[in-house]
């Protein structure tokens, strides 16, 4: 039976599947509703030399909103800064920790309120600074950036950007619960994937302008494609970790005696970390551009996707955001008491606390190893096709998001499939008896 013939006998699956497209064509349609008061003509004149710079990753990101200054121009980024931010003091906060570990759904439910209360506020701060950095820009031609300036603009423009993002942000959550996915994470895949045809085209101009040569078009390809075969092995990675589990009787039957594994993946936190170093690292030195003054244009040119400095600063980010985000994902002391309790254990090592130990030594290295492996998948294709002028569309960045965010999206409706084969076999089975 073929995946198509399967979708259509689960309607189940089918609504949930309606549901995400809809979603992720409202906010298409989002994306080319402009903020009043913006000249469109200057506004374009400045972001065509914009593309190669810190401008072209925060317009991927936002799939195309700050290049049209739509009312999504900040994207989704201010609620993962403030999912950052919250993850961060809950390291700190006894408070927020009894919140996450303690009181369970009603306390996670709070501190999804207290990020939405922390994405209005950044947002807000955001839109201010945008705003007043229009006010100061130009095109390249001299042309203002705002038609009428002023506090009126000002205004206007906060409570756009930020009407907008808390409606960009309750769309990601509708889909996370009425769709398939993570919704954060498919709208930021439908806004890179929106723009890769564009970008293609882009491509092919500047080979028939001649300013890319045809070998080096194909190298790119190939590279591409051989980036693209090494993110799908690596996120499909794993260290299975052996566990036997003992025999034992219960009345005139004997239980256990078989053998499993726990899976570690190599990638436990997907692409949650390059799109938080991307975060971190875009925003200021996007408001810098936006401004005259020397000193934020100096701190602008030091974080330029291409320098040494934004790259080493972006692989740190990276490799703290694996560790911490799978110290958050996953849990060796639970692990090990739930092993301990099933009568299970790892050859060689004795249950309990040992094989806490064990388990979170081998998570450690093979975190090491997955930060490695996402950090040259981010780096390495940026800093040659930076080289060549091609659109960031094509870094290493956006392919791992782009094939993490399908692999997961996949694999969810595969799960979806599978649970619902199983409930049917169940029911066959109940009324057979």
């Amino acid at each position: 039976m073929s995946g198509v013939e399967n979708l259509a006998r689960v309607p189940e699956l089918k609504k949930k599947l309606l549901w995400t497209f809809a979603l992720l064509a409202v906010y298409r349609m989002g994306i080319h509703i402009p903020i009043p008061g913006v000249d469109s003509a200057a506004l374009a004149d400045f972001f065509a030399n914009a593309q190669n710079t810190l401008f072209g990753i925060f317009d991927m990101f936002s799939g195309g909103g700050l290049s049209n200054m739509s009312i999504f121009a900040l994207g989704i980024m201010p609620y993962i800064s403030a999912s950052i931010i919250l993850q961060l003091l809950t390291v700190v906060s006894p408070e927020l920790k009894r919140l996450q570990k303690e009181e369970g759904e009603a306390g996670r439910k709070k501190i999804t309120q207290y990020t939405r209360y922390l994405t209005v506020l950044i947002t807000v701060v955001q839109g201010f600074a945008i705003a007043a950095g229009l006010e100061s820009a130009s095109s390249p031609t001299g042309a203002p950036m705002v038609l009428i300036p002023g506090i009126g603009f000002k205004l206007m423009t906060i409570l756009t950007l930020t009407a907008g993002t808390v409606f960009l942000m309750w769309l990601g959550e509708q889909m996370t619960e009425k769709g398939i996915g993570n919704g954060i994470s498919m709208i930021i895949y439908a806004g890179i994937v929106a723009g890769l045809p564009a970008a293609a085209i882009n491509t092919v101009q500047l080979m028939t302008l001649g300013e890319i040569s045809l070998f080096i078009l194909l190298f790119i390809l190939v590279f591409m494609v051989a980036t693209l075969g090494f993110i799908v092995f690596m996120e499909r990675g794993q260290r299975r970790i052996p566990i036997h589990y003992a025999k034992r009787q219960m009345g005139r039957r004997m239980f256990g005696g078989q053998t499993t594994h726990l899976p570690l993946k190599i990638n436990t936190a997907g692409v949650i970390p390059p799109i938080f170093a991307s975060s971190i690292l875009m925003f200021p030195a996007t408001l810098a551009q936006f401004s005259s003054v020397q000193w934020l244009q100096d701190f602008s040119s030091f974080l330029s996707p291409d320098s040494i400095i934004y790259n080493l600063l972006f692989i740190g980010i990276i490799i703290f955001f694996c560790y911490f985000y799978t110290a958050i994902m996953f849990d060796p002391k639970g692990i090990a008491e739930n092993i301990q309790k099933q009568g299970g254990f790892i050859p060689g090592i004795r249950p309990g606390a040992r094989t806490r130990e064990y388990i979170d030594k081998v998570l450690a290295r093979i975190t090491l190893w997955g930060a490695f492996y996402v950090s040259a998948v981010c780096v390495l294709p940026m800093l040659l096709i930076s080289n060549f002028g091609v659109p960031f569309y094509f870094g290493g960045t956006s392919l791992l998001i782009v094939v993490g965010v399908a692999m997961d999206f996949m694999g969810r409706i595969e799960s979806y499939l599978i649970s619902r084969q199983y409930e049917g076999l169940l029911g066959k089975a109940g009324k057979g008896r």
